[in-house]
């Protein structure tokens, strides 16, 4: 109900402003902590939240409200991270894989990262997997959000999400046992 509230004054030129600041307030933290699951980089991770919601911002008129607005928002920021992956790597002249590996590595210096030896490794576990299952891996086991919600946000079958999580865990297990 609040959201439909929500929507109607992001899309009613008076009030868009107001409402897009109670929709950043909202959604900001979240979205950071999911996006910087992908980037790993605090000021890399603060690159792509500001560019999400200017793209909100820019789009919010072709929102049709048929999915929950935060399912909307996700998506933007996970696109938003994956396209900055591929340029990273591009620029760095590297594949995403040599990448993730890469951005794990500086997690040791990032002052922003307050991880112990347990979740830096765990860090270098999912930097393996395939960008999906780690996609699938971050937003269920960190964020917690039901295969239902992941499906909207990735715009795939609950069952293929759940054979992926399953997959991922078991490459982590291994990881982490050898």
């Amino acid at each position: 109900m609040l959201e439909d509230i929500l929507i109607k004054e992001l899309k009613n030129n008076a009030t868009q402003e107001a409402a897009f600041n109670v929709l950043v307030s909202t959604y900001k933290e979240r979205l950071y902590w999911h996006i910087r699951r992908m980037v790993l980089d605090h000021d890399d991770t603060d690159d792509v939240l500001q560019d999400t919601f200017v793209k909100v911002y820019k789009n919010i008129h072709s929102f049709k409200a048929e999915s929950a607005i935060y399912t909307w928002l996700y998506r933007i920021a996970t696109n938003e991270a994956l396209n900055f992956l591929k340029k990273k790597a591009k620029l760095y002249k590297t594949t995403e894989e040599e990448l993730q590996n890469r951005l794990v590595e500086n997690l040791k210096a990032d002052v922003y990262f307050d991880g112990d030896e347990i979740q830096l490794k765990l860090q270098q576990a999912i930097a393996t997997l395939p960008e999906k299952q780690r996609l699938i891996f971050n937003m269920k086991y960190f964020q917690e959000l039901k295969y239902e919600e992941i499906s909207e946000i990735l715009e795939t079958s609950v069952g293929g999400l759940k054979a992926s999580y399953h997959h991922a865990v078991k490459k982590i297990e291994a990881f982490l046992k050898e």
